[in-house]
């Protein structure tokens, strides 16, 4: 076992003078070895890794120790933490749209990574190098990427850009905070690939923070549990998921949603693990009672452009009362393309978009507003979906003002029953978004979308950004107020775990068009095209052995669907 590159005893940080927020936390890096900080949001695993570099406000009180290769960082002063930052550790950022300058190049922005170490390379030197460094984060065409603005990217793009920058400096360790965090899981399954290539090409000593145990299970060599800034349980991974100790832990691992069958391990599942096949379960499910008609597209071509090939084409769906059918497939294949269409939200070229039997299309006036009324969204991400000027009891209430339903007296009362029916106080109305978690503010996103009591509900990736233990709270949610309410759910969402736990039905998109559907099981345990096969394999399992398996069985699929 090689020396430890970082050692950090006794972490300890509060800001000003409140109450710690991370306490008594230790732990080691060590080159070639993943070490996984796993926790909910609050649990004080950003704020213990970026104390390592100094990155926390001023008004943060660290002590502890934490040593860098034998120099102390706690009380270091800033030319002595600057020398560590990217030459030394690397930091690879959870949003890079956030963490990259909207008005400069992708290349301009390594360039500045690159020229801020000691470097004698000259001009050409260092472009010639951002190409390097790009091609090493796995993007094949590095002289498009340097030239292009960040929001020319994809995410999975973005986020290996943001790999290549935290590479500049050559560092010898990588503190990556969430860097799958709302990614495809074919995009998440290749940068968990880059990292682990990485760390064993480069030897390098990798800290990941995350929430998504499947990924811990895929990357992680160790972790360390951490539960309101304090540390309950630490170990190598193997030991941790197979007898963990700490009750926290078994709740972590209990909340992940399970791939697996409803009924027990069938399909590709098995698949991967025996080396066996199953039979094609029934498309359709005979023996279930029909329900009406929310809503169906019949034959939809949508275009943004006037002209060209349209984005998605040829799409018949159905949605039924009661019922959810989940949309699935890679960023860019239609998804939620298809849930504006649903709303009227864009431009169908082709077919018919009926809502409670009228064609959107067609409808114009009074009767497109009343169709509208009919359908509810939540969107993916509530923290940029809420006015963060409006209290959340007006949120809820702007459906019921703009379609001019309600009374104020109405409005209020409603706001209290939907507040209740999201089990929030509904004394929480006069709070405001920033003031909620993310779990509670999607809530107030759920309830919003059901103001105006509707047929049909597009819930577009409503948990891609969620803590795993919340994520589990949002989805019985949705599912009890689905019985209880009737709607029609259509379901987008990359996560195959969370379209298993709520989707009747699945439809699987690939560049637009429909590539495969049924059944849930039948589509998940014994799906029938190669891309909804590797879509599967790519999706990782929270245990370390099967997801090993798994592993290998996407890199085989991804060649064979591209």
């Amino acid at each position: 076992m090689s020396s430890p590159l970082l050692e950090v005893e006794g972490l300890r940080v509060a800001f000003g003078d409140a109450e710690p927020v991370v306490r008594d936390v230790s732990f080691t890096l060590t080159p070639g070895r993943v070490l996984a900080l796993v926790g909910e949001s609050g649990s004080g695993k950003s704020v213990s890794a970026m104390s390592v570099l100094g990155l926390l406000p001023p008004e943060a009180r660290v002590t502890g120790s934490i040593r860098f290769r034998g120099s102390e960082l706690v009380g270091a002063t800033d030319d002595q933490l600057r020398a560590v930052r990217g030459a030394g550790i690397g930091v690879v950022f959870q949003e890079p749209m956030n963490s990259f300058t909207p008005v400069l190049s992708i290349g301009t922005q390594i360039a500045e990574a690159v020229t801020g170490h000691p470097t004698e390379l000259d001009r050409a030197g260092v472009s010639a190098r951002i190409d390097e460094l790009l091609r090493a984060a796995g993007l094949t065409d590095p002289q498009r990427i340097r030239k292009a603005y960040p929001h020319e990217l994809s995410g999975g793009q973005l986020q290996r850009a943001m790999i290549a920058m935290a590479l500049a400096g050559d560092p010898v360790a990588l503190i990556a905070d969430e860097p799958t965090t709302a990614l495809d899981v074919t995009v998440q399954a290749g940068i968990l690939d880059l990292l682990r290539t990485l760390g064993r090409e480069r030897d390098l000593a990798v800290l990941l923070i995350t929430h998504d145990m499947g990924v811990v299970a895929d990357v992680a060599d160790e972790l360390l549990v951490m539960r309101r800034g304090d540390p309950v349980e630490q170990g190598t991974v193997a030991e941790v998921f197979a007898h963990p100790t700490a009750e926290y832990t078994r709740a972590l691992l209990d909340a992940v949603p399970s791939l697996e069958a409803r009924a027990g391990l069938r399909g590709p599942a098995a698949d991967v693990e025996a080396g066996t096949s199953t039979a094609q379960a029934d498309v359709v499910d005979a023996g279930r009672p029909s329900r009406p008609l929310v809503a169906q597209l019949r034959d939809v071509d949508v275009r943004y452009a006037r002209r060209g090939e349209p984005v998605v084409s040829g799409i018949d769906l159905e949605l039924r009362a009661g019922e959810t059918l989940g949309l699935v497939g890679e960023s860019g294949s239609g998804k939620s393309t298809i849930g504006r269409a649903l709303a009227g939200l864009v431009p169908v070229v082709a077919g018919s978009v009926e809502v409670d039997g009228s064609d959107l299309r067609t409808a114009r006036g009074g009767r497109l507003r009343e169709l509208r009324s009919r359908v509810g969204i939540v969107f993916q991400d509530p923290a940029s979906s809420l006015n963060p000027r409006q209290t959340i009891g007006w949120s809820i209430a702007e459906p019921l003002l703009v379609h001019g339903t309600a009374s104020a007296a109405d409005r209020a009362e409603r706001v209290r029953e939907l507040l209740v029916a999201v089990q929030l106080d509904p004394s929480w109305a006069e709070r405001f978004p920033h003031q909620l978690s993310g779990g509670q503010r999607q809530r107030v996103a759920v309830a919003r979308a059901l103001a105006l009591r509707p047929a049909l509900v597009i819930a577009d990736e409503p948990t891609s950004a969620l803590d795993v233990t919340v994520q589990a709270a949002v989805l019985d949610l949705l599912s009890d107020l689905q019985q209880d309410f009737g709607f029609g759910m259509l379901l987008i969402s990359h996560d195959l775990a969370v379209v298993r736990q709520l989707a009747d039905e699945v439809v699987v998109l690939h560049d637009g068009r429909v590539v495969e559907r049924g059944t849930t099981d039948a589509v998940l345990d014994d799906p029938q095209q190669d891309y909804t096969r590797m879509l599967l394999a790519a999706a990782p399992v929270a245990d370390p052995v099967r997801q090993a398996a798994r592993r290998e069985a996407w890199r085989a699929w991804e060649g064979v669907a591209s």
